[in-house]
């Protein structure tokens, strides 16, 4: 017996509502690549991806979501994305699997 049907025994006139679905915003896909480069800042590697021509909140969208689903610090300054660690090969990846060009830079 799951959860459904246990309250099912409990609220027997309670009829399950559907909720609509939420449509995930798009972000809008450039034609030029989008740069991901290697730094070293104070010592310690840094991932930096530039060159979305987009709209700004589209591109923090895409920062949060690299955050996110690395579990990495980061920010958001001067129209670049800069991510703590050395993450170029797993970001190249995510941003090829959302339709994007990626270009390496550096190493």
């Amino acid at each position: 017996m799951d959860f459904k049907d246990q309250l099912k025994n409990l609220f027997p006139d309670h009829e399950e509502t559907i909720e609509p679905e939420v449509e995930k915003s798009t972000i809008w896909l450039q034609d030029d690549p989008i740069l991901c480069k290697y730094e070293k800042r104070k010592g310690k590697p840094i991932t930096i991806i530039e060159g979305y021509t987009g709209a700004t909140s589209d591109f923090k969208i895409l920062a949060k979501e690299i955050k996110t689903k690395f579990s990495v610090g980061g920010s958001f300054k001067d129209d670049k994305i800069i991510i703590q660690g050395d993450f170029r090969d797993q970001i190249m990846t995510l941003l090829k699997d959302k339709g994007f060009k990626v270009k390496r830079v550096g190493g």
